[in-house]
């Protein structure tokens, strides 16, 4: 096991890059992922990181321990604490870091039959927790705009807690194409009522609740920014425009906490028998 001690080796410099820039990350085709969960995520997947990185208590962990006996092929080097804490962003660091190559997505546009298309979701938090409903829900593909949050962020890899792993994420899309595939593409076992894929998008002045729509088909929610919305050219794209009924006296949701409630609302009807 090699043992980094001073912040100007290279491979340290080469980590702290990745950490702070979306840039790096895509330039080098690589991020970190930071805790056992993540990790533990990532190995159930059938992949392996490319290189994992520990501080000093990590060997007396137990849970750390036998993720290193399920990457046993997997070069390991322990850092001093002060730069491991240095390359990670939580407050008391787990111990073990890894670096892995970014996923590319599987497939076409066209091969998706449950999707989310988001437009410019800008906190990170937000977009994590987008992914990780979609990976729940068990969506296909996620598609983000050029103006999305970084979806190998840090942040946004801890609020998507390993749904990244469980999906087909597009970066830098232009969705008004994707939408128009999406719209077209064939039928594959369903019913013959669902000609086409159906894009939904909520919105408060819709008249039409959620809960009316037949969500059973090819069905891609849209979702837009959290401030803006869903630009124009998008929303008249949306075959369907709904809204998510609110009785309270609250005027609208968190775009996370919507998204979620579209989302599990298809799955109640998919799974009804």
């Amino acid at each position: 096991m090699k043992h980094i001690q001073s912040r100007d080796n290279l491979f340290f410099k080469e980590l702290a890059k990745l950490g702070g820039s979306a840039r790096q990350r895509g330039k080098a085709n690589q991020t970190l992922l930071d805790g056992t969960h993540l990790l533990a995520a990532y190995l159930d997947a059938g992949k392996l990181p490319q290189h994992i990185l520990l501080n000093a208590a990590a060997l007396r962990d137990a849970e750390i321990t036998a993720l290193l006996e399920r990457a046993a092929a997997v070069p390991v080097t322990q850092l001093d604490d002060k730069l491991f804490a240095e390359l990670s962003e939580l407050k008391t660091p787990s111990g073990i870091l890894a670096l892995i190559g970014l996923p590319q997505p599987a497939g076409t546009i066209a091969d998706s039959r449950f999707a989310l298309l988001l437009e410019d979701i800008q906190d990170p938090g937000n977009l994590g927790s987008m992914l990780r409903s979609a990976a729940a829900a068990g969506c296909d593909a996620v598609f983000l705009s050029t103006g999305c949050a970084d979806a190998w962020s840090p942040k946004v890899l801890r609020a998507a807690m390993g749904g990244h792993f469980a999906l087909n994420i597009f970066e830098r899309q232009d969705l008004l194409g994707v939408a128009r595939v999406f719209c077209e593409q064939p039928l594959r076992g369903l019913p013959a009522y669902h000609s086409a894929g159906t894009l939904l998008a909520a919105s408060l002045q819709a008249k039409r609740s959620l809960y009316d729509c037949d969500l059973r088909g090819n069905v891609a929610f849209l979702v837009g920014n959290e401030g803006a919305g869903l630009s124009a050219g998008l929303l008249d794209m949306a075959t369907q425009t709904v809204a998510i009924p609110m009785p309270g006296k609250i005027e609208s949701l968190n775009a996370a906490a919507a998204t979620a409630i579209c989302l599990f609302e298809a799955v109640r009807q998919r799974v009804e028998p």
